[in-house]
Formats: structure tokens, C-alpha cells, sequence
């Protein structure tokens, strides 16, 4: 227990506020968790696995009510409203500290109040954060020490500082209608009520990771993204290291994990992840970007999770990792969802707890938004330098969307600003079967719109910023496309492991090592600088996903500028100036 005085009376208030049973300070130690995992299976809150199969994991059922993110019961309480933005929610913080605190008085009587020390980034890096959550809820604070960093060590490092970040989480009754996750970037507060979903009760996540951070990167000259970080080694045994934002749904996690095709296998070439959801970056002593992953481990989809579509990740889940409403196998009492392989189970529970037979059943076994918290650790293509206190140095930062037609296979901005510009058009088209119309645009800014934790116009111009700060050592920035159609509507590039080909030409463009041809949008590859052995492709399909359709991007200009209206008065200068360029290259 920490002797830290801020934090003794913040426990303290929470105390009188919650008005738990017995309180219990989380150390770390594998055999105090050990305890809370027999606790939980006790209580029915657990299910431990099969031990042979899948070693110290185990099987946790959510409310059929509370399954995933709520953004409509999301809030940014800052003291003005504008700071907010039109992409947030917004309450007023006062009102909201009452409304909040009046639903959680009292609720942990007869619970337990776990008091969690954390740190997102390895302990003691100048590039980590330390927060502290008090939960009622194993399930929290088991998921807590796979995700972050917890224990005594942390409260070390913290010693008898101020700078942490609060976060009370009370599961209340689990009510819908009285649900919120409510940010104070202002007071370095989290508050979630009514939730006991991963999503909006580990408060590590992107409630402190990137809501929370991205309003301390602004105030502080550093990063918090929606980003992966990825090494690629080169047979010479040098690594280059990139990040990468994606929307949900295009392939970011099957990229974190990237496995090479055989033939760069062969060659000696490796691919290594720092990070698969989460960067925080920051100018390092040699005037570069450094990126340190703030996480400790994966929380991911399990549904479409396979042996084809990401060995890594499927790998990382088979020892200490707790499954969320994905079904229960009872023939070997083991997990399954589906997507991980052809023979759902006769004999099992679904993730509602029901009674299910996979060859019959017409329910789903797995929630669609089922999850998996596995140990980063246990990543077969873990870097190394997942641990360094110091980070890894970033080459490239990489945008991409899912698009069928317009954006190509890859390009790279012109600069810094143009690549600001491009990260804030990003946005992913909708297909037919979802909405009743192809090509419905929806933008989602560096995949940040749902965790920007004050306004997105702001947000841009911090970026603005950076590349002053970083100057000419600032990162090249691309954006990607793996998702191009043909007309009979077909994928025209393979994806998955080929995408190592597209990041070759990319470090390649980092090193002063390949050509470009320039565009109106930007500098793309020449065709036959994207290497294609021993891949099934010719030469014309490559041409066409490397095409610039001027029409095409003139009728996208239109759309941008209709975007950016909703920043109003604070869209950077720079972003407007980047817009009208971009009109007069693709008119002349």
C-alpha cells in the first residue's frame, strides 16, 4: 500500500462515497490474482478452462445488455462546451460529478473495493503514465493486470507525485439507462457506471490511453494514437519501425501481427509487434519520434480470429487469457466462436449461457463483439524491444480506410501537413448489404473519432504542431488501401501476408531507396517497384490499383470540403490551404 497522501485521500473519499465492506490493494503478485481467479469461479463470475488445452485461462459472461462500447453514453466533461467538439458527447462536469456520484453512493455495500496501482508503458519509462482504478468487479481487476502494468512496482515509481489519474468504476445494477463512461480531461478523471464490459470498465483502455491522453499529448507536446506499431526487419538484421491507423474492420490487427509472405520468409526477413491497438509518441533526446505501446496485452475480436486470418493472435490466447461471451465447448471444456474453425461444437453454452448445438442452431454461439485479454507476451511475433523503457523510433506513420474505388494501394503525402491533411479525410465506405448504398463515406479522422478526448479541430492542429516540434526528422506519412474492387466487385489485392510487399516500398521510400512517381495527391509507387514474386498478379491489375482517377478525386474534394464544415472556425489554416492545393493540382 502506497503512502502517497493525494492518493490515500482520493481512496479515502471513495471509501465514504462507496462504502465497501473491506478494501483490497492490488499488488500484483501471481498469488494474490490466483486467489481472486478460485474467488470468481466460486461465485460463478469465472469459468476456469480445460488446463491441458488452454493453461490458466478462463470463461466470463457479460449481461446480455452490455456487450460493447456505448458512444451515446460517452461523455467529455470539460468546462466549455466548444473544447468538446462536434465529434463528442458533452456534460457540463459538475452536474455530471453529481449525477454520477449520486448513482454510485453506497453501491459496493456488501462488495469488496479493489484498489488497482497501474501503469500504461513499461514502469518507470518517461514515456508511461501511471492512473489508479477502484472497481467492485475480479473481472476488472483481473483483466487490469493482463492489460496494464499493476502492483507495487508502479506505486514505487509514483512515490509522492500528483500526476496520476483517477478511476472509479461501480457496476451498480448494470442498468443501460443509467450507463455512462464520463471523461474529465481537465482533473484527470474517469468515471463508469452500470457497465461491467471490458470496453467501458478497464479504464486503462482507451478511456485513459486515448481520451485522457490525447488532451495530456496536447498539454504536454506529445502523441496518444489509435495506432499499431510494427517492426520489420530486413535479412541484414536492421529493424525500421512504422504505426499504423485503421477504422474498425480494415485488417489492423491481422497487420500488427503481419507474417511475411514465404518468399521474404526465406530471404530473412521478420516482422515484429510492439503494439496491435494503442501508440503514445513523443520527441526523443535525437529529435525523433518514439513510440512506447501503453498496453500490456491484447484485447481482441475472437470472432473471424483463426488459424488462417492471424496465427499471432490466435497463438497469443492459448495460456492466461480470459474469453468474454464466446461459447463454452462442454465435450473438452474449451472455447470456440465463430470463424475459428468449420466444426462448431454439438454439445456446448452459448454466450448467453444457453444450451447450443453449432451444426444446428441458427443463434451464434459468440457475440459478435466477443472478446479475447491475452498477454502480450505470449505473442509468438512479440519485438523485443516490447519492454524498452525508451520506446522504438518511428519511420512512418501510416493511414488506410476501406475503400472500393478513388484512393489507391499507397501513396505518401508530400510533407508533413499534406500527410495531416490525408489522416483527416480518412474515412471507410459502406457496402450495400449494411446500409442500402455503396460507397456511403463514413470519415473517421486517424480512426480517432470515437477516442479523441476534446475537439478533433484542435486534435488536427496539434498535429500541426508536431511537425513543427519534430521538424525535418518528423516521420513520412503514407496512406494505404487494401480494399480496391474490380467490377465484378472482387478484392483486386490479396491482403493479409502481401501487405508486407506495399511496407517494403514504404521503408524503402523512408531510406531514399525507391522512386515515386508524383500525383496530385501524392507520391505513389512505380508498378514495378511493388515486388509481386511468387505472387498470383500481373503487372495490369497492379497499374490499375495504382491509378489516380482525377474525376473521381475532384467529386471527393467536394465531399472534404462539406466535412470540414463541422470543425467550423477551428480547422487549421493549414488544412484548408491543403484542400484548395490539392483542387488546383488534380484541375491542372
Amino acid at each position: 500500500m502506497t503512502t502517497n497522501k493525494s492518493v490515500l485521500a482520493w481512496i479515502e473519499e471513495m471509501k465514504n462515497l462507496l462504502n465497501p465492506d473491506k478494501v483490497v490493494w492490488i499488488d500484483g503478485s501471481e498469488e494474490q490474482l490466483e486467489a481472486l481467479r478460485k474467488e470468481a469461479c466460486e461465485t460463478g463470475e469465472m469459468i476456469k478452462l480445460n488446463e491441458e488445452k488452454l493453461p490458466g485461462c478462463y470463461l466470463h459472461r457479460t449481461r446480455e445488455n452490455d456487450v460493447a462500447r456505448v458512444e451515446d453514453r460517452t461523455f467529455i466533461c470539460c468546462r466549455d462546451e466548444k473544447d468538446a467538439g462536434p465529434t463528442n458527447n458533452w456534460k457540463n462536469p459538475q452536474e455530471a460529478y453529481q449525477m454520477l456520484f449520486d448513482i454510485a453512493r453506497g453501491s459496493y455495500k456488501g462488495r469488496t473495493m479493489y484498489v488497482i496501482p497501474y501503469s500504461m508503458g513499461p514502469v518507470g519509462s518517461p514515456l508511461a503514465k501511471i492512473g489508479y482504478e477502484v472497481t467492485d468487479s475480479i473481472y476488472v481487476v483481473l483483466n487490469m493486470s493482463i492489460m496494464t502494468r499493476v502492483g507495487t512496482a508502479v506505486e514505487e515509481v509514483l512515490g509522492d507525485s500528483e500526476d496520476w489519474i483517477k478511476g472509479l468504476h461501480a457496476m451498480c445494477d448494470v442498468d443501460p439507462e443509467k450507463r455512462y463512461i464520463c471523461h474529465f480531461p481537465e482533473d484527470n478523471y474517469i468515471i463508469s457506471v452500470n457497465s461491467a464490459y471490458g470496453g467501458n470498465v478497464l479504464l486503462g483502455k482507451k478511456c485513459f490511453a486515448l481520451r485522457i491522453a490525447s488532451y495530456l499529448g496536447k498539454c504536454e507536446d506529445w502523441m496518444a494514437e489509435h495506432m499499431l506499431i510494427l517492426g520489420i526487419e530486413n535479412p541484414q538484421g536492421e529493424i525500421k519501425y512504422v504505426t499504423a491507423a485503421f477504422p474498425s474492420a480494415c485488417g489492423k490487427t491481422n497487420l500488427a501481427m503481419l507474417i511475411p509472405p514465404e518468399s521474404y520468409r526465406n530471404k530473412g526477413y521478420k516482422v515484429w509487434c510492439v503494439g496491435d491497438d494503442i501508440a503514445w509518441m513523443r520527441k526523443g533526446p535525437d529529435g525523433r519520434l518514439w513510440a512506447i505501446n501503453p498496453e500490456n496485452g491484447f484485447f481482441g475480436v475472437a470472432p473471424g480470429t483463426n488459424e488462417k486470418s492471424n496465427p499471432n493472435a490466435l497463438a497469443s490466447t492459448k495460456k492466461g487469457t480470459i474469453f468474454t461471451n464466446v461459447a463454452l465447448n462442454l465435450d473438452d471444456n474449451t472455447v470456440w466462436w465463430e470463424g475459428l474453425d468449420k466444426n462448431p461444437p454439438e454439445h456446448a453454452i452459448d454466450w448467453k449461457g444457453n444450451p447450443w448445438n453449432g451444426k444446428e442452431s441458427t443463434e451464434k454461439g459468440a457475440h459478435p463483439n466477443s472478446r479475447f485479454t491475452a498477454p502480450a507476451k505470449n505473442c509468438p511475433c512479440i519485438s523485443s524491444e516490447f519492454n524498452s523503457t525508451s520506446g522504438v523510433p518511428v519511420s512512418a506513420i501510416i493511414f488506410g480506410g476501406r475503400r472500393a474505388t478513388t484512393t489507391p494501394l499507397v501513396y505518401q503525402s508530400r510533407d508533413w501537413n499534406n500527410g495531416v491533411f490525408v489522416g483527416s479525410i480518412m474515412a471507410s465506405e459502406t457496402t450495400a448489404a449494411a446500409t442500402g448504398a455503396v460507397g456511403v463515406l463514413r470519415h473517421d479522422p486517424m480512426a480517432m473519432k470515437p477516442f479523441c478526448g476534446y475537439h478533433m479541430g484542435d486534435y488536427f492542429g496539434h498535429w500541426i504542431e508536431m511537425g513543427k516540434i519534430l521538424g525535418d526528422k518528423a516521420p513520412k506519412i503514407f496512406n494505404v488501401n487494401w480494399f480496391r474492387l474490380d467490377e465484378d466487385g472482387k478484392f483486386m489485392w490479396p491482403g493479409f501476408g502481401d501487405n508486407f510487399r506495399v511496407l517494403e516500398w514504404i521503408i524503402k521510400r523512408c531510406e531514399g531507396k525507391a522512386d515515386a512517381v508524383e500525383t496530385p495527391i501524392g507520391y505513389l509507387p512505380r508498378p514495378e517497384d511493388i515486388n509481386l514474386e511468387g505472387l498470383d498478379m500481373d503487372m495490369e491489375t497492379l497499374k490499375k490499383i495504382l491509378t489516380v482517377d482525377n474525376e473521381k478525386w475532384t467529386a471527393e474534394t467536394k465531399e472534404i470540403e462539406e466535412y470540414y464544415k463541422i470543425f467550423g472556425d477551428k480547422l487549421p489554416a493549414e488544412l484548408r490551404a491543403e484542400l484548395e492545393g490539392l483542387k488546383e493540382r488534380l484541375a491542372k
